[in-house]
């Protein structure tokens, strides 16, 4: 018997990337709509007062007369192990790897200990209205299964991947190319493709995997052609020289990853603020995606990501946004692209409300590759939804009261003002997994 659920409030989804302020022609919204789901799945969206009549007797229908209802959250780059390193304090990029990251990371050789962090980590995800994210495990194996369970039991969808790592960190913090590939190969084969669960190859950067495990990393990928690959890309210019030295036969960091294979769609690049224009051209060819981590960027001292540069008309790039957690200092994507929209105005431009929140959805969902799951409102996509309250706080209720009741400017106060806090409620397969107390 078909489980049937219903949401109604204002509903907003995407259906092309916007042009700029005011795009009306960019998405679909009902002032008065409802999202019917069954089976986890969406299978009518529309205004309310045609789609009630349609519904069951007894249908539980979740009313939210003055919320946004928009599709769940997505962050494409974040870090299961580092929810601890969260605010640690005065060093940039490779220091502050020695001196925090790895520390932490060494705890989940431990699986109760992983076990453990990976439910409050899902736990904060949801809260902050977070439906999908693409998550960096540490080197223990038992790091990813222990998201994989806890997101299987909640039917969520996760990406994520151990962490390959075999030269320039702590002994207890290493594996080997072999090992790295026979680990990665058992998690694919029992996680990758089960329910909701999609499988990264991961290693961390250039610096940590020698050219055994870099090449070991592509064979995977050539392997099982459906997986992702998720690393790091220049972040920070210690990080780049490193690399140089490296891999002195290379003609860029990007180039060390295109020889081993390590381009594709279905490649996440995080951070990407220091390119040269061949490493432009190498992700533009490849359709590799660069990563935004516009509150890490800013927090570690790394830099400014040049939006319009990588989004060049000429050779675009395609983009999606991160937390990156824990070098990022939310888990709010809401904040994360308010940190964004000053990255932009420091750089002489602007970044629209309507953009942002096609990126937080639509836009991420492209980039990951499963918009034909997720990221829209729309028939067949599972019922991952968030509700946003746009006065959630005093202060965003006060500036309201000022406003015209554009939808353009009460998204700007959303991503500005907000945080967990405009999260009223988050669903996953039409079930609600958070509700604001």
């Amino acid at each position: 018997m078909l489980q049937t659920s219903a949401i109604r409030g204002r509903i907003l989804s995407f259906t092309a990337e916007p042009a700029g302020y005011g795009d009306r022609s960019s998405y679909d919204y009902w002032a008065d709509g409802l999202v019917r789901i069954e089976d986890g799945r969406i299978v009518a969206v529309g205004a309310a007062d045609r789609l009630l009549p349609t519904l069951p007797p007894a249908t539980p229908v979740d009313h939210y007369p003055d919320d946004l209802v928009l599709p769940g959250l997505i962050d494409c780059h974040i870090h299961l192990p580092q929810t601890q390193v969260v605010a640690s304090y005065g060093t940039q990029l490779l220091e502050w790897l020695q001196r925090y990251t790895f520390v932490e990371e060494q705890k989940f050789a431990d699986p109760g200990h992983a076990a453990t962090v990976a439910r409050f980590f899902l736990d904060e995800l949801l809260r902050n209205g977070t439906t999908t994210a693409a998550i960096f495990g540490s080197v223990h194996p038992a790091s990813v299964e222990a998201l994989f369970s806890e997101s299987e039991r909640r039917g969520t969808a996760m990406i994520a991947g151990k962490v390959m790592m075999d030269r320039h960190a702590p002994p207890t913090l290493t594996d080997t190319a072999t090992t790295a590939y026979d680990d990665s190969k058992a998690l694919i084969e029992r996680w990758h493709g089960r329910g909701r669960q999609r499988y990264a190859v991961t290693p961390r950067f250039a610096i940590t995997s020698t050219e055994a495990q870099l090449e070991a990393a592509g064979a995977l990928l050539r392997a099982y052609p459906g997986i992702h690959l998720q690393t790091h890309l220049a972040e920070n210019h210690d990080e780049i020289a490193t690399v140089r030295r490296l891999f002195p036969d290379d003609a860029s960091y990007t180039a060390v990853y295109q020889r081993f294979g390590l381009l594709s769609p279905r490649s996440l690049l995080g951070h990407c603020i220091h390119l040269a224009e061949d490493e432009l051209r190498l992700l533009a060819d490849s359709d590799a995606v660069a990563v935004f981590c516009p509150t890490s960027n800013l927090f570690m001292g790394s830099g400014l990501f040049d939006h319009a540069r990588i989004n060049d008309p000429g050779r675009p790039i395609r983009i999606a946004l991160a937390t990156d957690i824990g070098g990022g200092t939310s888990y709010s994507l809401l904040r994360t692209a308010g940190e964004g929209y000053k990255v932009q105005q420091l750089q002489g431009r602007s970044w629209t409300a309507l953009s942002a929140f096609h990126q937080m959805t639509r836009g991420n969902a492209r980039a990951l590759g499963l918009d034909d799951e997720i990221g829209t409102v729309s028939t067949g996509r599972y019922g991952d939804l968030v509700v946003l309250d746009a006065r959630s706080t005093a202060a965003m209720a006060h500036r309201l009261d000022a406003s015209e009741g554009e939808l353009d400017e009460e998204l700007f106060v959303l991503m500005t003002l907000g945080d967990d806090r405009a999260v009223r409620a988050t669903y996953v397969q039409g079930r609600c997994a958070h509700r604001r107390a």
